[in-house]
Order: structure tokens, then sequence, then C-alpha cells
């Protein structure tokens, strides 16, 4: 008997490779693990510097498994978590298991592939939150 999968579980899987790929093509990569371990750290590094509430706004702009990816290792109870431009590529380097030389083409590139996906202002509005020096390497523009 063939293994299945309930149609939402396929639906989720879905979306959740449309996401990798979008964010696979912006980085001229056929490497999804790469990808994925690109926009796990954007995700959390995103996520950290937010509060509650604004977390759990952006996070419902999510496809279901991303959305679980966002929350993975989260302590509400700790956040936002204050770190400046440094603090967030050495972060970023750590999950993303990248060169420091990279960071600000890379989170550029992923923050916008993120802004296609989800809902007109939704980036924008979560930006707002995070200090100047940190959403210069969110928005700059990707080359």
């Amino acid at each position: 008997m063939p293994a299945t999968r309930p149609p939402d579980f396929e639906h989720a899987i879905h979306t959740a490779n449309i996401w990798l790929k979008a964010v696979s093509e912006a980085l001229g990569t056929e490497d999804r693990h790469f990808a994925h371990r690109v926009l796990r750290a954007w995700l959390h590094t995103f996520r950290d510097r937010l509060t509650v509430d604004v977390t759990a706004h952006f996070a419902a702009q999510l496809p279901e498994l991303l959305r679980g990816v966002y929350y993975d290792g989260w302590n509400p109870s700790a956040v936002p978590i204050k770190y400046d431009r440094d603090g967030y590529v050495n972060r970023f380097v750590q999950e993303a298991k990248v060169k420091a030389e990279d960071v600000p083409e890379i989170a550029s590139v992923v923050t916008a592939v993120v802004r296609r996906q989800v809902s007109p202002g939704t980036v924008e509005s979560a930006v707002e939150q995070i200090p100047h020096e940190i959403r210069g390497l969110l928005l700059q523009p990707a080359t």
C-alpha cells in the first residue's frame, strides 16, 4: 500500500517549497539546503528583534511549515533581543554558516524575497522596530 499524505500536509510542503525556490533563485543557487539555512537565519534574526505582538503578526503571513521554522527555539520572554549591526551579522553567520562579508547581500536578497511573498507593508511594518543600522542591511538594494 503506497504511503500517502493528507492534502493539507501536501499543501504545506508545496508552499514552503515555493519560498525556498524563490530564495534559491534570488541567490543564484540550486542548493535548497543552503536556501533553507539562509531563510532560517533571516527569520530568526528578524524575529528576535521584534516584540511579541509584531512577531505573531508577521508569523501569520508565513506558510505553515515556515511558521514552525520561525518559532523554533523562540523565547518570547526574552525578546526583543538587543544587538547591533555586528551582533546581527555574527548571529546570521553562525546560523546560516556563511561568511560575514556575505551577510549584507544575502540578508537584502532574502528580505526582497520575503517582501514579495507576504502582504504589502508587512515587512515594512515589522522593520520599523529594528534599529536603523540593521534595517539598512535588510533593506539595501540587492545587487
